[in-house]
């Protein structure tokens, strides 16, 4: 009961500071509120990106997956491989068809991207992604013909046409309907035969956007790429059979034509949508983590200003605190009463950087088209660290009020 009257007491005076002292209250708790909604807003994008992304791999086939020179989650130089990735052969059309003859692989194509400008008259693009592909690339990426077509089978072979992305086609032809009119790409000309609208959900980040796609085998002979990582294989497992089965008569497949021995390692890499996700996910949280020790230095900041604070409250409530424990107020009471007013302080100053945090992930969301919202935890952790807060950088101004000599702070003016 003591404990409670003395919460109700520190919250009661914290709220009369604030009133009295509205300014100086704010000035108090700003880096609190700075801190908080800094790392609220972090916690929704993050979210968002996530939630985009995963939306996206799950419009694409479910059971695709690729296979490429090398893939690591430690980013690898290009220019400086280790030896045993330097010497993996290149992949190319062979290794595709071994894996297409696999029982339960439905499809194996060999796709390459290229950064290339695109242009119509005087219109063209910044570099952006063409990607040379096959038949299976609407299953695969996702979205739909929005005009036109796709690729026949004889068009596969080596025709110069294009599919390209509905905005990149906004940017370039304008009111102009594309279809039929002949764009370069590179110094080779295209004739446009289609225009793909990409899922609605699809996550793209900013230079990394599919601006066409052409037959792999215009690609291949086209543009120049790199064989280190440019050039892949997509496969497509049968339905009803597991990524990880495909993967496994893949990796028999592989190592067969490449004539590898059973101690000897892949010479090749899967990526599975659980590994894209594995590595955003990594990505992310490390993003988080380093805004959250950003926003800690505001928090800090306002940590020191709960401290100066509190420190100048003690003094200037020296008398009470002589009367209080004069009247049989222990040392602890008085202690715990000022750490109190020092939480609710910093409480406040959570509870207004939630709320506008809240209203920066909801900007958010609308600027970039984003599926994203604060989450729920993040609230909670925020408000946990504000009270925090002010246990921690309250603990000295209590201490100093709670070992007071009740006869000399009687005496104080």
């Amino acid at each position: 009961m003591v404990i409670l009257r003395n919460l109700d007491e520190g919250v009661k005076v914290a709220l009369h500071t604030l009133r009295t002292n509205k300014l100086r209250s704010f000035l108090t708790i700003l880096g609190v509120v700075i801190g908080v909604s800094t790392v609220m807003l972090m916690a929704s994008i993050v979210d968002g990106v996530k939630t985009q992304i995963f939306n996206s791999l799950n419009a694409a086939s479910p059971n695709a997956f690729y296979v490429m020179r090398f893939f690591s989650q430690t980013p690898l130089n290009p220019d400086n491989l280790p030896y045993e990735v330097r010497i993996r052969p290149v992949l190319n059309e062979e290794d595709a068809r071994a894996i297409a003859r696999a029982p339960d692989i439905r499809h194996a194509g060999l796709w390459n991207q290229s950064f290339n400008r695109i242009e119509y008259q005087s219109s063209r693009t910044q570099p952006i992604v063409i990607q040379g592909a096959d038949d299976a690339f609407m299953e695969i990426s996702g979205g739909s013909v929005a005009a036109g077509r796709f690729f026949t089978t004889a068009e596969l072979s080596g025709a110069e046409v294009a599919v390209v992305e509905v905005e990149t086609a906004r940017r370039l032809f304008g009111r102009i309907d594309p279809l039929g009119k002949t764009i370069r790409i590179g110094s080779r000309p295209f004739r446009v035969i289609g225009l793909w609208q990409p899922p609605d959900n699809a996550f793209q980040a900013p230079g990394f956007v599919v601006g066409a796609i052409v037959p792999y085998q215009v690609a291949k002979h086209a543009f120049n790429y790199s064989d280190t990582n440019d050039l892949f294989i997509v496969v497509l497992g049968r339905s009803g059979i597991s990524v990880a089965e495909a993967k496994d008569q893949a990796t028999v497949a592989l190592r067969r034509i490449r004539g590898l021995r059973p101690s000897m390692p892949n010479t090749f890499d899967f990526i599975t949508q659980d590994q894209i996700l594995e590595v955003i996910d990594q990505l992310t949280s490390m993003f988080f983590l380093v805004m959250t020790a950003i926003s800690s230095v505001a928090l800090l900041v306002g940590g020191i200003g709960v401290m100066a604070i509190m420190m100048v409250s003690v003094t200037d409530r020296t008398r009470e605190i002589g009367l209080r424990m004069a009247c049989g107020a222990t040392r602890k009471e008085i202690l715990w009463q000022f750490l109190v007013e020092a939480a609710t302080l910093t409480l406040l100053g959570g509870l207004i950087g939630i709320v506008f945090g809240l209203g920066l992930g909801e900007l958010v969301k609308r600027i970039l088209a984003m599926q994203s919202g604060v989450p729920l935890w993040s609230a909670v952790v925020a408000a946990m660290v504000s009270i925090g807060i002010g246990l921690i950088f309250g603990m000295l101004p209590a201490n100093r009020a709670s070992r007071m000599d009740p006869v000399e702070a009687l005496r104080h003016e």
